[in-house]
């Protein structure tokens, strides 16, 4: 599968076959895994990646696949400005043609350059939040055509319904777990101290506030060392 047309009824099957791929996927690592690799078969970039927004924090490097974009990820997400930071903030794809003469973002694109990147496309990946951004690069300069970015633009849309999709889905697999953990830790007071479960709950969430840890923290803990932080 290469350089897919948009117009032509091999890019609906191609993505079909994408949509499939990404529905079996088990979790947000073989998803984001398999985008950035369609990324390479179906446009006319040379290496590709993805950054997801971070709650609380700065967006994480998700996959790459090339040590190069990691490192035009990193000279951005450092100071928190560039096409890759702009596109997730504003939710709007970004374009550089050559970044031997966009002057955007002058200092960076120098260093990108340096590194024999000249074309960029950041395309945002949004549901109804903000969920990342998929990264194209190529060595060579006006790369990217208008088909390259209109497909690029269909598999933002797919890779951001699959990605928000594996999200929820390892939060309810975290939320499941600390409740499992949760519920071990009570029932290790209930028989420690002969209370009963609301007695029990209330003595890990003081001692989750006292100490400013994480409830499921504090049950790990309890659980595995039988004592309390």
């Amino acid at each position: 599968m290469t350089l897919i047309d948009p117009t032509q009824d091999s890019a609906a099957s191609a993505f079909a076959h994408l949509a499939v791929e990404l529905h079996d996927a088990t979790g947000v690592e073989e998803t984001v895994d398999a985008v950035v690799q369609f990324a390479l078969q179906a446009l006319r970039c040379t290496y590709a990646g993805i950054a997801l927004t971070a709650r609380g924090s700065r967006p994480e490097i998700a996959a790459v696949t090339d040590p190069v974009v990691a490192e035009v990820y990193q000279l951005q997400l450092g100071n928190e400005d560039g096409p890759l930071v702009t596109a997730m903030r504003e939710r709007h794809p970004v374009l550089i043609r050559d970044t031997l003469a966009d002057d955007r973002w002058p200092e960076w694109a120098a260093r990108v350059a340096a590194l024999g990147v000249r074309s960029v496309l950041d395309v945002p990946l949004a549901t109804s939040r903000s969920v990342g951004v998929l990264g194209l690069y190529s060595p060579e300069p006006d790369a990217f055509a208008a088909d390259d970015q209109a497909v690029a633009h269909i598999l933002a849309r797919h890779a951001s319904v699959a990605l928000a999709s594996a999200r929820h889905e390892a939060t309810m697999a975290q939320a499941i777990d600390a409740r499992k953990l949760v519920g071990q830790a009570m029932g290790i007071l209930m028989e420690r101290f002969d209370i009963d479960g609301d007695r029990a709950f209330a003595v890990l969430k003081r001692y989750s506030q006292d100490t400013n840890t994480k409830l499921r923290d504090v049950a790990q803990q309890l659980i595995d060392t039988r004592k309390l932080p």
